[in-house]
């Protein structure tokens, strides 16, 4: 008997996107399935859409304004299925995601399954193939697609599913950090299996421009894993300070840095002289 995927799809004024999210889920090949979508205090046109798709949709939950993290955890907790599939809204699958990825999580040392990615915007398009592996290799980055991977609802409930405290993005890798420190590892499948749309008001841009609070949080919250692992932790901190101050050296070396200098040192001269 084929184990049932929970697919859930968190959405939040995401009129343009939505329907292509909910239609790369429907079109799934596996048949054992359901799609929860989570309405996370969209507006009246956005729920106009979800409303038109509710054919499509299992179970269709309204909640108010929370976040991203704290709309996965109502519809996982409401999900039938063991393996649970996260989708966000302006994202899509291909229609073979599921079957493979079920079959790679029948492997009980295997924790979470994801693919090979297209990134793409209105401009250009790349293919991303994450790293995947053990928690060595998710103590620094995410190893994962953060919005496209399976794994069982089992394992979220033991590890307390996503900090919802965590408004400002990273909770996908911070509960994968959770999931691998527990046991097992990443499986990625070596095919573009997901559509990653980059887009300028994502969370993935929001989580970058609040990096170094993001880090902190979770350096301080697994700060056991991260002493375990001291020698590693030293080495990407110098790391990241070597390669800013290459950044900086780099900046400073620029023609038009310098062509600035040179054009406002008169000026800087002139005003010395008029203190």
């Amino acid at each position: 008997m084929e184990k049932k995927v929970s697919i859930v799809i968190p959405c939040y004024n995401d009129v343009r996107y939505i329907e292509t999210a909910v239609n790369s889920a429907f079109a799934q090949t596996y048949d054992c399935k359901e799609i929860i979508v989570v309405d996370d205090g969209s507006d009246q046109e956005t729920k106009n859409i979800l409303k038109n798709l509710k054919v499509k949709i299992t179970h269709l939950i309204t909640q108010e304004n929370r976040g991203q993290a704290a709309a996965r955890n109502l519809g996982i907790s409401q999900a039938r299925g063991e393996f649970i599939l996260v989708l966000d809204s302006d994202d899509y699958f291909e229609p073979d995601f599921c079957k493979k990825a079920v079959s790679v999580l029948q492997n009980p040392k295997v924790s979470l399954v994801t693919c090979f990615a297209r990134c793409f915007n209105e401009k250009t398009e790349w293919i991303y193939k994450p790293q995947g592996g053990s928690i060595e290799n998710f103590l620094f980055s995410n190893a994962s697609l953060g919005n496209a991977a399976l794994f069982r609802k089992t394992d979220w409930q033991e590890v307390g599913g996503y900090d919802e405290r965590m408004c400002q993005g990273w909770e996908d890798w911070e509960f994968y950090i959770r999931l691998l420190n527990a046991g097992g590892e990443c499986f990625v499948i070596p095919e573009v299996l997901f559509n990653y749309r980059k887009r300028d008001n994502s969370t993935t841009k929001t989580a970058n421009a609040h990096k170094y609070e993001l880090y902190r949080y979770i350096f301080l919250k697994h700060k056991e894993l991260y002493f375990e692992n001291y020698s590693s932790t030293i080495d990407f901190f110098l790391d990241k300070v070597a390669f800013e101050e290459r950044e900086k050296l780099k900046n400073l070396q620029r023609i038009d840095y310098r062509l600035g200098k040179k054009i406002l040192y008169p000026l800087r001269a002139i005003k010395k002289i008029w203190k």
